[in-house]
């Protein structure tokens, strides 16, 4: 039977209201761009968290995170009244017409995702709702967790509550672009009254004929883990590819064109690279194959996903011992790169993290540059490290320098400085930035991904290139 009142009741309020008034429970990356973007649409949109400090700072325009194009979404739409934040998350359920959930959903020990936070807001809103309301689950969840969303609630609500899916395809770097002009927005809904709510709301954003998909709930929470888990996959299947490539003389760039240009496959995730990281990739596939154990069936592919990612984050490591020698004791590294891709500064389960603490752990020193991540990482490495105030000083007096973000400033530098500042001429790419040809021809050892490396015949001699004296 088709739940016309509600659909009525929807119609009824899209007229009588200006906008719609929307609650973001939870202030971090996900909640952020979920709610300056649909306050740039014209929403009122209520930001609540319950970290104090971080409230604070939004309410002064300072972002907690780095996303380019966020501050001047959250500048604006504060200026205009259409954002607010606030740490009264019981008076914010009370106001809003929909509510997102997008408080963090942290691997467990074993791996599965940790639904504390998102059941007790379930709970709070339960407490805390005036009206019918709409509550979207946005924060990564494992299939299931709506069904404990309605049942957190229905412990104490006193008004009509629908549950939706929505899960967020946002890529860090590039999420403003995705949210306001996305490829697609699912939604997972069982009620017509959902139905309408969410068409309205994501309206703007479709405009270019892009679609909404509607299916049921288990659906969307699936399809979050399952598009994450692909790209995964492709990303550690690429890997493969690029380390058998070295072994049988093979090119990586040249494979990569070869296959990425069959319509079948695509170009998209077949750079090889030291691995993947971000809050989601590595959270998600371990989450989605703890699910598949709960379920009694093994997920083989995607074990061996993590295992060869876990795998290819030693490799930029172990490029640098083979043609630096057995013993790092005194070496000096310097690391061009910190976050886990560029145009972030998260580096949450990072290849350079992993580097790092190999090359620490053998004795080395190591000196840092990134254009955006520093203070993070003085947050996660402390004094280990040195860092630098550029990319250029943290040559100096270096052993080698390795590339673990492909930073646009990393892309075309003056060699001849690097040449220069380095004692010894080894540069380890681990994103196949640079031409192995002109690398050789400026006199530079160059280690790459899939590619043909110098032969390491030794450990390479200390260098005085260009006249640079040290």
């Amino acid at each position: 039977m088709v739940e016309w009142q509600y659909v009525v009741g929807a119609l009824l309020r899209s007229l009588q209201t200006a906008s719609v008034k929307i609650t973001v429970v939870g202030s971090g990356y996900v909640g952020l761009v979920v709610g300056a973007c649909l306050a740039e649409t014209g929403n009122q949109v209520t930001c609540a968290d319950l970290d104090a400090r971080k409230i604070e700072g939004l309410q002064r325009n300072e972002l907690p995170i780095y996303e380019p194009g966020l501050d001047a979404y959250v500048e604006r739409n504060q200026a205009a009244e259409r954002l607010a934040f606030t740490t009264d998350v019981a008076a914010a359920i009370g106001t809003a017409d929909v509510i997102f959930i997008a408080v963090g959903t942290p691997p467990d020990e074993d791996g599965s995702a940790d639904l504390r936070h998102v059941l007790a807001v379930a709970t709070e809103i339960g407490k805390h709702a005036m009206r019918e309301i709409v509550v979207v689950t946005k924060s990564t969840v494992p299939v299931g967790t709506a069904a404990k969303v309605a049942e957190a609630m229905a412990r104490n609500a006193r008004v009509p509550f629908h549950v939706c899916s929505n899960p967020e395809f946002l890529k860090e770097g590039a999420a403003i672009d995705d949210f306001m002009k996305p490829d697609r927005v699912v939604i997972g809904a069982e009620s017509d009254f959902a139905r309408s709510v969410m068409t309205e709301l994501y309206a703007p954003f479709v405009r270019t004929g892009k679609p909404i998909i509607f299916m049921d709930i288990p659906s969307a929470e699936m399809t979050k883990y399952a598009a994450n888990a692909m790209l995964a996959t492709r990303i550690s299947f690429m890997n493969e590819i690029a380390n058998l490539c070295e072994r049988t003389g093979a090119n990586v760039d040249m494979v990569r064109r070869g296959i990425g240009t069959d319509e079948r496959i695509g170009p998209a995730f077949l750079f090889p690279g030291p691995g993947y990281g971000g809050s989601c990739f590595p959270k998600d596939v371990q989450a989605l194959v703890r699910t598949g154990t709960a379920c009694g069936m093994r997920l083989e592919i995607l074990e061996a996903v993590e295992a060869v990612n876990m795998r290819q984050k030693r490799r930029m490591f172990e490029k640098l011992t083979l043609t630096l020698g057995e013993t790092l004791e005194g070496v000096r590294i310097a690391v061009w790169g910190l976050a886990f891709k560029p145009n972030t500064d998260d580096m949450r389960e990072a290849p350079a993290i992993t580097l790092i603490e190999a090359l620490l752990d053998a004795g080395a020193e190591v000196v840092v540059h990134d254009p955006v991540a520093m203070g993070e990482a003085r947050h996660r490495l402390g004094k280990r490290v040195t860092y630098a105030e550029s990319s250029y000083a943290a040559l100096d007096g270096a052993d080698a320098l390795a590339v673990v973000t492909d930073w646009n400033e990393y892309r075309h530098p003056d060699f001849e400085r690097i040449r220069a500042g380095l004692r010894r001429p080894i540069v380890v790419d681990g994103r196949n930035l640079y031409d192995p040809a002109k690398m050789a021809a400026l006199g530079l050892r160059y280690y790459s991904i899939g590619r043909c490396d110098p032969t390491p015949s030794a450990p390479a001699v200390i260098a005085h290139p260009l006249g640079a004296s040290h």
